[in-house]
């Protein structure tokens, strides 16, 4: 993932560990897990969405242009 071995993702997490310190990153943790949850549901609604208004057929407008 980014190229990055263990050696930096450990020297990342000591910076972040001194930057915001032992007690506040189980809750920089949860939000970020609530965030991540909430973009992919978002994602979904739109895809399923868009989805959707592609398989809709428009029947009456053919209706109409029969009857001109």
């Amino acid at each position: 993932m980014f190229g990055l071995g263990p050696g930096e993702w450990i020297l990342i997490f000591l910076a972040i560990l001194l930057l915001f310190g032992a007690k506040r990153l189980p809750d920089i943790a949860q939000g970020l897990g609530k965030g991540i949850k909430e973009f992919r549901k978002a994602m979904k609604d739109t895809t399923d969405e868009i989805k959707g208004s592609l398989d809709e057929k428009p029947k009456d407008n053919e209706k109409d242009k029969k009857k001109s």
